[in-house]
């Protein structure tokens, strides 16, 4: 009992320190447990994101585009294997990750079980999906955890170039003809409250906010990323001449930030229980697509088995 308490003060007083925990040193078990949770959630949302723009690529309106967001769904499958990576350092099996997701035991972000209906929904996913996303993520980089920071790191550069074209998508749009800024404006009103539940409840009804913040896993609340957002995304909004769905939204002087209208939130816990536009449809694919993919997997798993094997042949013959 003196020891583990010993490591206890030890562990302490390195997140005091803002030295990272790596892999192999000691940490509690609560707190593998928060980091096993976060990031294999993390990572079946990058994997499950790939699929509300991957309906879109075979309709892209140009070939520019068409690669353009080919690129970035390969991207969000890259983020999902550094995240798979970074949680089996602490020890899980990445294949009871993905069993877990498959059978609907696991989370994922909200926001991925809203359709697609139309190509200014690229624009309205990179600009406010992935602005939530890097909003979220980029405090992230410097998380308690090594691993995690690190992998954060490539994550929200390449994010950054999401947000990015998502804005140029909806720019196009709204400086285009007049039935084209008005598809912006309604792929603008399905998204917007949607991406503003991505920050999670709010901090008072949040349950594992404020030990994740003590442990500088998290570094901000889910309520002061969520208005960082906001503040972000009106002026951006105003430059594109579009209207935040939010008759309630406002600028306030005195604290120098918007306010904004009361969020639905039983909408959020209908989605999260599995009762969202897509949920049902997005678990279906993605349980396909990791079957039919099986043959790929066992390809390369010989290929690598017999790779090995022939180095080892050689060593030894050497």
């Amino acid at each position: 009992m003196s020891h583990e308490m010993d490591l206890t003060k030890r562990f302490d007083a390195y997140i005091a320190s803002e030295q990272k925990i790596e892999a192999k040193d000691w940490m509690p078990d609560a707190y593998r447990k928060t980091l096993i949770r976060q990031i294999s959630q993390h990572a079946h949302s990058e994997i499950i994101g790939m699929l509300p723009e991957g309906n879109w690529i075979t309709r892209a309106p140009s070939l520019k585009r068409k690669s353009i967001l080919l690129a970035k769904v390969q991207d969000e499958a890259g983020h999902g294997l550094y995240l798979y990576s970074a949680a089996e350092t602490l020890g899980v099996n990445r294949e009871e990750l993905l069993d877990a997701l498959h059978e609907g035991k696991a989370k994922y972000s909200s926001i991925f079980n809203y359709p697609t209906l139309s190509w200014a929904d690229m624009g309205a996913v990179g600009w406010l999906v992935d602005g939530a996303a890097i909003m979220n993520q980029v405090p992230l980089c410097k998380c308690s955890y090594g691993p995690y920071a690190r992998a954060m790191v490539r994550v929200c550069k390449e994010e950054s170039f999401h947000q990015r074209q998502g804005f140029s998508i909806m720019m196009n749009l709204c400086n285009g003809t007049p039935e084209q800024k008005e598809m912006a404006q309604d792929s603008l009103n399905r998204w917007w409250w949607p991406s503003l539940m991505m920050f999670g409840p709010s901090d008072d009804a949040s349950k594992h906010s404020d030990q994740s913040m003590k442990w500088k896993i998290k570094r901000f609340s889910n309520d002061e990323l969520r208005q960082r957002f906001v503040d972000m995304t009106i002026p951006q909004a105003e430059l594109l001449g579009l209207t935040v769905p939010d008759p309630d939204l406002s600028w306030n002087e005195q604290t120098g930030h918007y306010d904004f209208g009361p969020i639905d939130w039983s909408e959020l816990q209908r989605v999260i229980a599995g009762d969202g536009p897509c949920n049902r449809e997005r678990l279906e694919t993605r349980v396909k697509a990791h079957n039919e993919g099986a043959w790929v997997r066992d390809a390369a798993a010989a290929y690598a088995a017999k790779r090995a094997k022939r180095t080892s042949d050689q060593s030894n013959a050497a």
